[in-house]
């Protein structure tokens, strides 16, 4: 997919990074006729630590880049089934008339690189193999012009008057600008395994939320986060935990963790050594908006880099692809403009569009993640929370952030107010 080197020095947008907010960035951009260069540094197929779930908001951002999900390879599910102090409740994915009824399930293996072949056909060109190591700025203004990419060993310079650092959470181009991760913002951390066995679940997500393990001191602990298996297809499934907290990292052993729930799991699903098809890999998941300002300078962040991960579900996909249609609308409404002050101030006003978005809600997600930090507050909830059907449907129509303002429902009505009386993040 590599385009021809001739080509490749100059572009009108420069997307760093392949995941799905650089190919959404970049399939959006190429759609409206901008030339744009993709640069990844893996090349495909290549794997991320990802529970591999989409939920209807993922879906309708496929949707609208014209992917067929249709064909092989994409498990389709009708909801979430909980379980929590040894109970079971079953829950199908929320009604919103602007979102898709079903989600779905694609490793990322062939799910990124999915999205880039769409990028691709619309227009894009995409470099594999490219690491960019460094923004080039400009010595009168300090804007970033480009990057300073290394492929095949080779450094070499593109140059852009726009770029969209969609380069993970570590975002080596937002560092490079002084844009850290902040403290006082939900930080996770996610373990997940692959498996193959006879395990019955393949139209459900299945989500554990009674994660009891012990610290490092032996002491019980019950961390906010929550288990999880999801059907791959092919009797695989991608078998994980996550937690989230605030500040302090708490004193939990993530790989201790996942074994000793694993091995609460029945017996009969076989989620064993033998079972297994690859090794137990760990990834972070900055959440809440937790680098900000989102955009300076020239570079714009979308995904992971600008901490777009939702706090509560620790879903990352969905607000990767729409935070990267949101940077591309942005771009292309700036480089229409007349004059260089048009076009920044049109780009000055992406952050604002990202707050618009997610501020409110990550908000409340984030005083959600304080008071579950508190184990006894966290026992209380995974004791409790499936026992009543309104208490169900309503963390259910939080978590995922699946709800509709204009809804006569009332839970609708309540999580709407409850966004309205927090500031944005």
């Amino acid at each position: 997919m590599d385009p021809s080197p001739h080509r490749d020095e100059a572009a009108d947008v420069i997307v760093i990074g392949a995941g799905p907010a650089g190919c959404s960035a970049a399939h959006h951009l190429a759609r409206a006729g901008h030339d744009v260069l993709l640069l990844e540094k893996a090349t495909f197929p290549r794997d991320k630590v990802c529970g591999d779930g989409l939920t209807p908001r993922a879906v309708k951002e496929l949707l609208g880049m014209g992917l067929d999900l249709e064909g092989d390879g994409w498990v389709r599910t009708r909801g979430l089934r909980v379980h929590g102090s040894g109970t079971a409740v079953e829950m199908p994915w929320p009604v919103v008339e602007s979102y898709p009824d079903y989600g779905l399930v694609r490793t990322r293996q062939d799910f990124d690189r999915l999205l880039a072949r769409q990028a691709v056909a619309a227009g894009a060109r995409l470099l594999e193999g490219t690491k960019v190591v460094e923004p080039v700025l400009d010595p009168a203004t300090g804007r970033v012009s480009g990057v300073v990419a290394v492929r095949d060993g080779v450094r070499r310079t593109f140059r852009a008057p726009v770029s969209v650092a969609a380069d993970g959470a570590s975002s080596r181009l937002a560092v490079a600008l002084g844009l850290h991760q902040r403290a006082d913002r939900p930080m996770g951390v996610a373990v997940r395994r692959y498996y193959t066995t006879p395990h019955r679940s393949r139209d459900h997500l299945e989500a554990w939320i009674d994660l009891e393990g012990r610290d490092s001191g032996g002491r019980a602990a019950m961390p906010f986060g929550y288990g999880w298996v999801f059907p791959v297809g092919d009797g695989a499934f991608n078998v994980g935990l996550g937690t989230f907290h605030i500040g302090r990292r708490p004193d939990v052993d993530h790989r201790r963790l996942f074994r000793e729930w694993t091995s609460r799991l029945p017996a009969a699903w076989h989620f064993d050594e033998e079972h297994a098809t690859g090794p137990l890999l760990g990834a972070p998941l900055p959440a809440g908006l937790s680098r900000r300002p989102q955009y300076t300078r020239g570079l714009l962040l979308t995904g992971d880099a600008g901490g777009m991960i939702n706090p509560l579900s620790g879903e990352g996909i969905d607000y990767a692809m729409e935070s990267g249609r949101l940077a591309a609308e942005t771009v292309s409404r700036a480089l229409a403009g007349p004059t260089a002050h048009a076009r920044e101030e049109a780009l000055l006003r992406y952050p604002e569009t990202i707050r618009e978005a997610y501020g409110r809600y990550f908000t409340v997600g984030r005083l959600v993640v304080r008071a579950l930090s508190h184990p006894r507050v966290m026992r209380l909830v995974a004791t409790h929370s499936l026992k009543r059907p309104v208490t169900q449907r309503f963390m259910f129509k939080l978590w995922v952030n699946l709800t509709d303002p204009h809804s006569p429902d009332a839970l609708d009505r309540v999580i709407t107010a409850l966004q309205r009386a927090v500031p944005a993040a």
